[in-house]
């Protein structure tokens, strides 16, 4: 596109991914629109950096194809990559289609460039499942892309005839301070995800849930599968099954991890009896990290709601329609989570 003409932007080739995420910080940070893509050790190799870019508050965009950490060598999907990175002040946006992964990435410019905001965002989009397959996208207008995003303007920029700094050192004095308005920077995201999910609905006709989650036949549901990313599609598949046995289940799309949207949860999951929880990671020592969030959202704040967390898809498994029904069903039991092999 940019040979052709078609887009007017400058294409930086490097030497490695760690190198990529450093010229990702040096031209956001002259004040253009940057954005990458990478997935699993590619994303390992940058995350020197990834703290680097949000530190300094640089609304960049990176797409992350999500693939499998080595070793064993593995190139197929999970979300071990960037659910690894999750505390280094990005947001994180799981699409669960190839349309959405376009949508929210136009989206992900308007939110991350909010003053309010001022973070970088990753655009995770399961590898192989959605990077290496052919579907149907509605490419928008590019009159109406320019009406919802209108060009950048820059909070701070390096400029040779204003000279700054760019990166300061924080002693022990000032350095939470920085921290917490990254915190405060990131909460303030939530509004803005939701905001921005219904201007992008005005303009273009698509919404997802509340731009933090989506629910999907939750209005009556007693017992409810949560994930992320493309098993959220067969998790529909297994809630209908289920409902057309009387079984009253339903789903919870979590979109955004970070922030992770706390409140929301617990309004849609007020009047559950049980939540399967399914990661595509395992915090090894431990459990899926989604499954320790729901918990630590639930705890203390909604009634008491069973809920177990079953790991699956590792490395590019298949999360079949089977595995998910006996998750939920497990749930039904009050049995603890399995992986799910």
């Amino acid at each position: 596109m940019i040979n052709s003409g078609d887009l007017e932007a400058s294409m930086i080739p490097t030497e490695s991914e760690h190198s990529a995420a450093s010229a990702l910080f040096g031209a956001q940070a002259t004040g253009v629109r940057t954005f990458t893509a990478t997935a699993s050790q590619g994303l390992a190799y940058m995350f020197e950096m990834l703290p680097i870019i949000s530190g300094n508050r640089l609304p960049c965009v990176m797409a992350v194809a999500n693939r499998a950490l080595s070793a064993p060598i593995n190139i197929w999907n999970d979300h071990s990559d960037a659910v690894s990175a999750r505390d280094q002040g990005w947001l994180q946006l799981y699409v669960e289609s190839s349309q959405e992964a376009l949508d929210a990435t136009i989206q992900a410019f308007k939110i991350s460039e909010n003053f309010d905001v001022l973070l970088p965002t990753m655009i995770c989009l399961d590898g192989f499942t959605l990077s290496h397959v052919y579907e149907n996208v509605n490419i928008p207008e590019q009159e109406k892309v320019d009406k919802y995003l209108p060009e950048y303007k820059p909070f701070v920029k390096l400029d040779p005839e204003n000279p700054i700094t760019i990166g300061p050192v924080a002693f022990p004095d000032t350095f939470m301070e920085f921290k917490y308005e990254q915190q405060k920077a990131i909460n303030n995201s939530a509004k803005v995800i939701e905001k921005e999910n219904k201007e992008f609905e005005k303009i273009f006709g698509r919404s997802y849930g509340n731009g933090l989650m989506e629910l999907y036949r939750m209005e009556d549901a007693e017992y409810a599968i949560i994930g992320m990313g493309t098993l959220c599609g067969t998790a529909r598949k297994t809630v209908d099954n289920l409902r057309e046995q009387n079984k009253k289940a339903g789903l919870i799309k979590i979109r955004s991890y970070r922030p992770f949207p706390t409140e929301q949860l617990i309004k849609a999951a007020k009047n559950l009896k049980g939540i399967a929880v399914i990661d595509r990671h395992i915090s090894l020592g431990s459990n899926g990290p989604l499954f320790e969030e729901i918990k630590s959202a639930l705890y203390g704040r909604a009634k008491d709601i069973f809920v177990n967390g079953f790991i699956a898809g590792l490395g590019g498994r298949d999360i079949t329609i089977e595995h998910l029904k006996k998750a939920l069903e497990m749930a039904m039991k009050k049995e603890d989570g399995v992986w799910l092999f």
